[in-house]
C-alpha cells in the first residue's frame, strides 16, 4: 500500500510540474488557451492529490510535519513551490519576475527532492 501511495505521490508531482511548465509557456505567449476550463481546474486537482498523498504517506510512516524536521521542510518546500508558481503565472507583471517565479518553483522542487531522498533537514535540522 505504501509503495502505491508513494508512486501516486511522485506521479502527481511530475504532472504538476509538467502542467506548470506548459502553462508557463502559454503565459509567455499570452495564449487564449489559458482560459480553457480544464487548464483552470486540473492544476488544483493535481496539487490536491499531491498534498493528500503526502498526508497519507505521513500517516503510514508515522512521520509528521513539526515533529520530524525533514517532513516539515518538505511541507515548506511544497508551499513555496505553490507560491512561486502563483508568482510565475499570475502575480508577476514583468518577464523577469515570471522567470524568477519559474526558477524559484523549480528550485524549491529540487530542494524538496533532495530532502526526500536524504531524509535530512537542511534548514531546521
Amino acid at each position: 500500500m505504501y509503495e502505491g501511495i508513494k508512486h501516486l505521490h511522485l506521479t502527481v508531482m511530475l504532472l504538476s510540474v509538467l502542467l506548470f511548465i506548459f502553462r508557463f509557456v502559454l503565459t509567455l505567449k499570452s495564449s487564449p488557451k489559458l482560459q480553457q476550463k480544464w487548464l483552470k481546474i486540473t492544476p488544483h486537482i493535481i496539487d490536491t492529490l499531491w498534498l493528500l498523498s503526502a498526508v497519507a504517506l505521513c500517516l503510514m510512516s508515522k512521520q509528521y510535519p513539526f515533529v520530524d524536521a525533514w517532513v516539515t521542510e518538505k511541507l515548506l518546500a511544497f508551499v513555496m513551490y505553490i507560491v512561486m508558481v502563483t508568482i510565475a503565472l499570475k502575480l508577476a507583471r514583468t518577464m523577469l519576475m515570471r522567470f524568477i517565479g519559474l526558477l524559484g518553483a523549480l528550485s524549491w522542487l529540487a530542494y524538496a527532492a533532495m530532502v526526500a531522498v536524504s531524509k535530512n533537514a537542511f534548514l531546521f535540522g
